[in-house]
């Protein structure tokens, strides 16, 4: 007999998906409007990347400027909206169990990774963004500057910023609400030469189901 799945509501229908996405490894899939993606930090403090297109337009994208001039807040939590390049609704949070998502910092790449700290980790973000977009038929262009659920980087008030250590624990996870037919990309962050990734990367766990 299954177990009950944690992540998802008892009174939802049987998840359509249900993926284990492993540490540093890409995922992508279509989030039908009305449907739920459920992505959960299954060890702690795991950076997840995460964009997000409209799937039947994919100029239409997520706009961090946007989303961040029409909340007036830099982070996301519970009843936070992810807006499109177009001033519309893409994906509503429902459920966060963690809270204060980053929205400013993007994601790392082996060119960054460089300069910053003159090594490389085996994968990238940018890197890993570039190869699941070109299963749907997008460049390099379509990465822009993305969310990062998990992630940890306080803003001073001198306007200094950096990653810190993440306070997400095993197990939370962040529910979206689809508000169009969305395509949803992520990495599953890589980095491992700072602290967005705790003591280093891990795997998580994508869930999509219709209530």
């Amino acid at each position: 007999m299954n177990e009950p799945n944690p992540y998802v509501p008892a009174d939802a229908t049987a998840a359509i998906e249900d993926t284990i996405v492993g540490a540093g490894l890409p995922w992508s899939g279509r989030v039908a409007r009305g449907e739920r993606l459920v992505l959960v930090d299954l060890e702690g403090q795991q950076a997840i990347d995460f964009l997000c297109y409209n799937a039947d337009d994919p100029a239409e994208r997520y706009h961090a400027p946007n989303t961040i001039k029409l909340q007036g807040n830099i982070y996301l939590g519970e009843d936070s909206v992810l807006w499109s390049v177009r001033a519309r609704k893409m994906m509503t949070i429902v459920e966060d169990t963690c809270g204060g998502h980053d929205t400013i910092f993007g994601c790392c790449s082996f060119e960054l990774d460089d300069v910053r700290y003159g090594a490389r980790n085996p994968r990238a973000c940018q890197q890993n963004f570039e190869s699941e977009l070109a299963r749907h038929g997008l460049g390099a262009a379509a990465v822009v500057p993305n969310v990062n659920f998990f992630m940890r980087v306080p803003v001073n008030a001198d306007g200094s910023a950096r990653i810190e250590d993440g306070w997400s624990r095993p197990g939370d996870h962040v529910t979206l609400r689809a508000e169009m037919d969305v395509l949803v990309v992520i990495s599953n962050c890589p980095e491992a030469l700072n602290p967005a990734t705790g003591a280093g990367p891990t795997p998580v766990r994508a869930i999509r189901y219709r209530p």
